[in-house]
This record gives structure tokens, C-alpha cells and sequence, in this order.
């Protein structure tokens, strides 16, 4: 079979992959000291493809919210370190005050996943000050469009009007870019967060009775987001699974006890996970729309609560999705691999090509990864493929990275291709491993032992021989 193909064969076939995302409102606490159970780490069910992280109130002194575009806050450095050694990487983050998304991707995803841009909305205090509203990140991933919106509304039974305002307001944010679609024109989109409906009328004994009993039903049609979806046209199109667990709101500290304070808050399903299809809105006028004409389904395979963890007053909740589509784009932009055996004792060299029409630029680079690297500028050196290109032909072109930015210890790496115009990760090399280099290793260990030798005590005890 020749190369078109194979690529028509691939995209003809429909990939399954898995995304678990998690909504969790963690009160300005630290982050605890394991996730397994909320991340379905211990799961039997194959490995989860996408992980989309949003979390609100995450500590937001000013000090920290200034620092933090710059660099990495701790729930970011956490989620990281539980990840990157399972082969994740963190593909994108956007923080605005007390609201943080994180998206992490299994690194074989990483060539196709396209036009990753980030935004956020402010809400809060007439919109001055980021306390309240959305942080969105989208992407192509395979050739389909993909946007995510995590959001804090605003708080209190009676603010259910302004919640709805606040989330429109959301809904119309633009990105700046050109080309890429608005909110509303994704294939698919993912709406979650703390969005703060209540439980309307039902006083706070029937409530709580209700949950003792598990009768959950009893509260759904007060609840005001199911209210509100009967009436509001917008909502209508956005598909939730059935609310089988406990309220997640409010909660002792360090308890699954609804609140004991004096405010006694009435229990509410705050934290919510819904979802949006472009197609089913597009074809929802049309009796012959048939799932064939989709190129691109969601399917919700659970949605939980998860009681265990207690470091705030609401409970986390998550959803894990299937997703299937087929690949619009099969071949990544540019496949690269290193030439020969890798040691910091000589200079090494890199293979790569890309696809006709790739937009090329003289600020992309190579980056050497070790192979639990944590994100894009997570490299231990790079190359510029420009500056650094040692030889070119219709087929491939090579760089070189010199001996001395080679780590002496060797180890398993990768190499990923990062494109400037694109933003992004646009190929990646299977793992192989370098060499130690022996002489410098030696070296190191001899020095390391002349400089214990020369120690005042370590040459009295030495000649005490």
C-alpha cells in the first residue's frame, strides 16, 4: 500500500481515546497528599488519553498571582510531578486569580494536537478584578476542535440571574487570534466548574433527608441549573449525566458532614461537568441526521463525586469520557530521530523532515527531553534548526547538538520539534537511550575522591594507616 493510502486508511479508521476531567473548588488549600483515586490512576480501564484539570479558589494572595505568570504554582508543580513519570506532559495552563486550568496529553498525541490558545473572562466585581468568571483553553486535536471552559460564578440562592448573565458573558469571549472559531463553534465543548446553582423551595430537613435516604431524584427539578436549562434556549444545548451522587456543597473541613457552622448552608450540586456537541445543535432541526454523519462523538462513561477528599468545603467531582473521531490529520507535521549512538562524548546529530507546506521559521528548535519531561520548555538543551543545520536535501535535514550539552549520566530521552509559528509541539521521536560517557564519569568519581582526600580529617584518619 502506498503512502496516501496508508494516511486515507488511517483516517478512515475511528480512534477511541479517553478523557477524565476533574472540577474541584479547593477553598485556597495545598494540595493533599495523594490523588490515585481522583485521577483513576488505580483504574483497570485503559489509560486515560487527556487529563483537564480545573480548579477554583486556588490561593490567590496577589503576590502569588503576579508570580505565578511567570512561574508555575504549586498545584501546577504537583500535578506535574504525579503525571510526567506516567508519560504526560503538560500541554497548556491558564490561571486568572483563584481559577486554574491545566491539560495534560499523553505524549504520542502530541503531533496532533493543533492551535492551542488560552483565554480567560472576569466577572467579578463589575469585571476590575479576576474573582469570579472563566479561563477557556482550545485546541484541534486530530483535526476537531476542542474547547474547555472551567468557571467560578457567582455565589448565593438568589443570584441565579446574574450566574446566567455571568456565563453568556463567558460564552462570547473572542479569541484573538484569526481563524480560530468562536466558543459556540467548537465541535465540542466542556463547560464545568463551581458554577454555585442551588437547590430552590425544598427547606434544608427534606433536603438533607433526601440525601440521607439516597434520593437524589427528589431534588433535581429544584435544582436552578436544571431549572434553568427548561427555560433558556443556550442551556438547552448542553447535555449533563444524571446527578446519582451527594451534593458536593458544603462540608466540614476534613469530613463528608454537611455544614455544622451557624450558617448551616442548605446542600447544593455546585461542582458540574456539561458538555456541548456543534453537530447535534446543527442537525437538531433535521429528522434524517444520522449518527454516520458524525465524525465525532462523546460518550460519558461515569460522573462521581469523590468524598474521601476533604481540604476544602466542596467535594471534587469528575467526569471520564470517550471520545471517538476520526483523524482528520494522520501524519504528523515533522518526524525527526537521532542518528547513530548518543554519547556527551562527541557531538551528535538529528535527522528530521517535515510535510510539504510546513510552516517553517528560523526561531523553531529541537529540544532534547529527558522522558518524563513535564512541558514544552521543560528541555535539558535544543537546537535551532537553522542556525545549527549541518546539511539539507529534498528529504531530510540535519542538526547537530554539541558534545557538551549531552548529559554525562546518559539516560532515556526523546527529541520534540517545537514550532513558533504553531505554538506547539509538532513532532516527537520514539525514546532512546544515551550512553554514559565513562571518561568523564571517571574523572568526576576521581576528583570527587582527591577532594575528600584533601579534608584536614579525612588525611589525619588517612595517615593514621
Amino acid at each position: 500500500m502506498d503512502s496516501v493510502q496508508h494516511s486515507s486508511a488511517q483516517r478512515d479508521a475511528v480512534r477511541e481515546l479517553r478523557l477524565h476531567l476533574v472540577t474541584w473548588n479547593v477553598g485556597t488549600a495545598s494540595p493533599p497528599p495523594d490523588v490515585t483515586s481522583l485521577l483513576q490512576l488505580d483504574s483497570p480501564s485503559p489509560a486515560i488519553d487527556l487529563y483537564v484539570i480545573g480548579l477554583q479558589e486556588v490561593n490567590s494572595r496577589i503576590t502569588n498571582f503576579l508570580s505565578d505568570l511567570v512561574f508555575d504554582d504549586p498545584w501546577s508543580i504537583f500535578f506535574m510531578t504525579v503525571l510526567s513519570p506516567l508519560g504526560y506532559i503538560k500541554l497548556s495552563s491558564i490561571r486568572m486569580q483563584g481559577l486554574l486550568l491545566l491539560i495534560f496529553v499523553k505524549h504520542d498525541h502530541l503531533p496532533f494536537i493543533r492551535d492551542v490558545r488560552t483565554n480567560y473572562t472576569r466577572t467579578g466585581l463589575y469585571g476590575y478584578w479576576g474573582n469570579k468568571g472563566g479561563v477557556t483553553v482550545r485546541m484541534s486535536l486530530y483535526g476537531h476542535t476542542m474547547c474547555f471552559i472551567n468557571c467560578h460564578l457567582p455565589a448565593h440562592m438568589e443570584n441565579t440571574e446574574q450566574r446566567l448573565d455571568d456565563f453568556e458573558k463567558i460564552l462570547e469571549m473572542q479569541f484573538e487570534e484569526e481563524n480560530v472559531p468562536s466558543t459556540l463553534d467548537h465541535d465540542v465543548l466542556f463547560w464545568f466548574g463551581d458554577l454555585n446553582f442551588r437547590i430552590a423551595d425544598y427547606g434544608i430537613h427534606f433536603v438533607r433527608e433526601s440525601i440521607n435516604n439516597k434520593r437524589y431524584n427528589l431534588l433535581w427539578e429544584k435544582d436552578q441549573l436544571n431549572m434553568a436549562k427548561k427555560k433558556e434556549a443556550f442551556l438547552q444545548e448542553f447535555i449533563e449525566g444524571p446527578l446519582q451522587f451527594k451534593p458536593t456543597y458544603k462540608f466540614d473541613l476534613h469530613s463528608d458532614v454537611y455544614d455544622t457552622s451557624e450558617k448551616k448552608r442548605k446542600p447544593a450540586w455546585t461542582d458540574r461537568i456539561l458538555w456541548r456537541m456543534k453537530s447535534l445543535c446543527q442537525h437538531a432541526s433535521k429528522d434524517d441526521f444520522s449518527e454516520e454523519e458524525q465524525t465525532i462523538s462523546v460518550t460519558l462513561n461515569n460522573y462521581i463525586s469523590h468524598m474521601s477528599y476533604g481540604i476544602s468545603d466542596h467535594k471534587p467531582v469528575t467526569g471520564t469520557f470517550g471520545i471517538e473521531l476520526k483523524p482528520l490529520l494522520s501524519d504528523p507535521l515533522v518526524t525527526l530521530s537521532p542518528e547513530g549512538e548518543w554519547s556527551s562524548e562527541r557531538d551528535v546529530f538529528i535527522s528530521y523532515s517535515a510535510v510539504p507546506g510546513f510552516p517553517s521559521s528560523a526561531w523553531d528548535w529541537i529540544g532534547l527531553f529527558k522522558v518524563t519531561f513535564r512541558h514544552a520548555n521543560d528541555y535539558v538543551t535544543y537546537a535551532w534548526v537553522e542556525d545549527d543545520e549541518i546539511s539539507s536535501n529534498e528529504d531530510s535535514k540535519q542538526v547537530y547538538m554539541s558534545a557538551a550539552e549531552i548529559p554525562d549520566m546518559g539516560g532515556k530521552f526523546l527529541l520534540c520539534y517545537y514550532s513558533n509559528n504553531l505554538q506547539s509541539i509538532v513532532g516527537i521521536s520514539q525514546p532512546f537511550q544515551i550512553q554514559p560517557n565513562r571518561t568523564s564519569i571517571g574523572k568526576d568519581l576521581a576528583q570527587e575522591e582527591n577532594a575528600w582526600m584533601q579534608k584536614p580529617d579525612n588525611l589525619e584518619s588517612h595517615n593514621e594507616f
